[in-house]
């Protein structure tokens, strides 16, 4: 079984900063993806940023140039540098992780979510 803890959500101003962590643990074969969703009051999950065992990142249209997705792939965690934020971030981000287990195939993982708030 694999655990994601997330930590770094927090209340902020408009145009403040703001970096959330990840840490997978628990039997880790490999990781494939890991990435963050977020969901707002009200609002269907959307997908902010992801990125592959490679460095490959992929964002949100709406979050390109103010957020940053970065891995330390020794310590299995993942990063979501957010700067310039807005409003419409406010919403708990939630982290996931497609990860082998025993290198015999993938299954996706969820944190528990941390709240972003941003006042305006």
């Amino acid at each position: 079984q694999v655990q994601l803890v997330e930590s770094g959500g927090g209340l902020v101003q408009a145009g403040g900063s703001l970096r959330l962590s990840c840490v997978a643990s628990g039997t880790i074969f490999s990781t494939k993806v890991m990435g963050w969703y977020r969901q707002a009051p009200a609002k269907q999950r959307e997908l902010v940023a992801t990125i592959t065992e490679n460095g490959n990142t992929n964002y949100l249209d709406s979050v390109k140039g103010r957020f940053t997705i970065s891995r330390d792939s020794n310590k299995n965690t993942v990063y979501l540098q957010m700067n310039s934020l807005e409003f419409e971030d406010t919403a708990v981000y939630y982290c996931y992780a497609e990860t082998s287990e025993y290198g015999l195939g993938y299954d996706t993982y969820w944190g528990q979510g941390t709240q972003v708030t941003v006042s305006s």
